[in-house]
C-alpha cells in the first residue's frame, strides 16, 4: 500500500505544471499583426482603427473649455505613426467624455466604442476614477476590457496624468494607488500598459515643475500629451 501511494505521489509530482505567471505585454510584440498591416501597401492595406476611450485628457481638453484636439496624444500619435508607416491609412476615433469616469464609460461602452470595431482599444479614466474610487473603477475597467477581448480587440491601459493638487513624488497617493491597480489589470489580462503615471513622476522626481507640462492643474499641455504620445509609441515603433 505504501507503494502504491508514492507511486501516486510521484505521477502527480510529474505530472503537476505551476500556473504560468502573467506579464504585461510585451510593447516589442504585442501588437505585431497590427504593425504588419500598417507597413502594407495598397492594394493590400486595409483602414486601421485607434479608439481612445476615456476622460477630458484623450478628449483634448487644455485650459477649460479650449479643446485642442491636434495638440492632444491621440492625434500626435497619429502624426507619429504616419510619419512611421506612411502607407497605413489609421483612422483615430475619440469617444471620450470630459468629466466622465469609467463607470459612464463602462455604460456605453457597447454602443460608443465596439461598434466602431476598434483595432487597438486605449482606456484613461483613472484621473476621473478618484471620485468612485478603487473597488468602482476596477469593476468598470474590466467589464470594458473583457468585453473588448471577446472581440479579439488589442487594448492598452493608460495610467494616470497628472493633477498638480496631488503631490506625484508622494509614495503612496491617490494617484499611485490608480497607477498601481491599472497595472495589475494589465498584468491579469497580459494587455498592453502606457504608464503616463510613470512618465509624468520621472520628470517631477529630480524636482522639477510639473507646471511646465501642464495647461491647467489637471490637463496637461502639449508638451505634458508627448509625454504620453510617447508612452504610446513604445507598442508600435520599436
Amino acid at each position: 500500500m505504501k507503494n502504491l501511494y508514492l507511486l501516486l505521489a510521484l505521477f502527480f509530482l510529474s505530472s503537476y505544471q505551476a500556473p504560468v505567471e502573467k506579464e504585461i505585454a510585451d510593447p516589442a510584440t504585442y501588437l505585431d499583426e497590427i504593425k504588419a498591416s500598417l507597413k502594407k501597401e495598397w492594394p493590400d492595406n486595409h483602414t486601421i482603427n485607434l479608439v481612445f476611450h476615456g476622460h477630458s485628457v484623450p478628449a483634448g481638453y487644455f485650459k477649460t473649455p479650449v479643446v485642442n484636439t491636434l495638440e492632444a496624444y491621440p492625434y500626435q500619435v497619429l502624426k507619429a505613426l504616419k510619419a512611421a508607416y506612411p502607407y497605413a491609412v489609421i483612422n483615430i476615433i475619440n469617444t471620450s467624455i470630459g468629466g466622465e469616469n469609467s463607470e459612464s464609460g463602462s455604460k456605453r461602452f457597447a454602443k460608443d466604442v465596439l461598434i466602431h470595431k476598434p483595432d487597438v482599444l486605449f482606456i484613461d479614466y483613472a484621473l476621473n476614477d478618484r471620485g468612485i474610487g478603487l473597488d468602482k473603477s476596477k469593476s468598470a475597467w474590466e467589464a470594458m476590457i473583457r468585453q473588448a477581448l471577446e472581440k479579439n480587440i488589442k487594448i492598452i491601459l493608460l495610467t494616470p496624468s497628472p493633477d498638480t493638487s496631488v503631490h506625484i513624488s508622494e509614495p503612496g497617493n491617490v494617484l499611485e494607488k490608480h497607477a498601481l491597480q491599472i497595472r495589475s489589470l494589465a498584468k491579469k489580462y497580459s494587455i498592453g500598459l502606457a504608464n503616463s503615471y510613470a512618465a509624468f513622476k520621472q520628470v517631477a522626481d529630480p524636482g522639477n515643475d510639473l507646471n511646465a507640462y501642464m495647461s491647467q492643474i489637471n490637463h496637461p499641455n502639449e508638451k505634458g500629451h508627448a509625454l504620453i504620445a510617447e508612452a504610446i509609441l513604445r507598442y508600435f515603433i520599436n
